[in-house]
């Protein structure tokens, strides 16, 4: 069992007429789970520019998911608040850009994917630790972020600016007084 006859990849072979062990892929197949159709969803681009507008409906669950998926990735290094004042930074990492930047927030949503996807910089790619649809759902949280920034009180729905001068976890004054 020690001396197998077996060949190791990329090795020559003398079996084959192209001499080499490792057989080529069968030309125009694509292996299951591989089909990557839809360049938009799986590049962030739209005919090689950042893409505008992200591939699918964005809704409240895909903001939850892309919150709690930023805290899990994101955060450490560029914090809760996108201000790039993560636990890792304050431990000596170098500080990433703050999504407040006027840069960063004129930044196209396909920007964020591709970097998420193929890093830049400092920052490492995720390709293979977030799904695709989990680094959608973090650009839109990171647009969110960036939009919360700069929010002003018209930005707010006037049926909820009432609540703005409270206190976290306070209730508005006419429902505590009906209990």
């Amino acid at each position: 069992m020690h001396n197998q006859p077996k060949y190791l990849p990329l090795r020559e072979s003398a079996f084959f007429g192209d001499q080499e062990s490792s057989r080529p892929f069968v030309p125009d197949t694509v292996a299951r789970g591989q089909l990557r159709d839809d360049q938009l969803l799986y590049t962030g681009k739209v005919d090689g520019n950042d893409a505008l507008l992200f591939p699918f409906q964005i809704d409240e669950s895909i903001m939850k998911r892309g919150q709690e998926r930023f805290n899990i990735y994101c955060s450490p290094c560029h914090g809760r608040t996108g201000l790039g004042d993560g636990m890792v930074v304050r431990r000596g990492y170098r500080r990433p850009p703050s999504f407040a930047d006027d840069r960063l927030r004129q930044a196209s949503v396909g920007h964020f994917f591709d970097v998420m996807t193929n890093g830049s910089g400092q920052m490492p790619d995720y390709q293979s630790q977030i799904p695709v649809n989990d680094r959608w759902a973090i650009a839109a949280y990171v647009r969110a972020l960036q939009l919360s920034q700069h929010a002003s009180p018209d930005d707010v729905p006037a049926a909820d600016r009432g609540r703005l001068d409270q206190p976290s976890g306070a209730q508005p004054r006419a429902e505590t007084e009906r209990r």
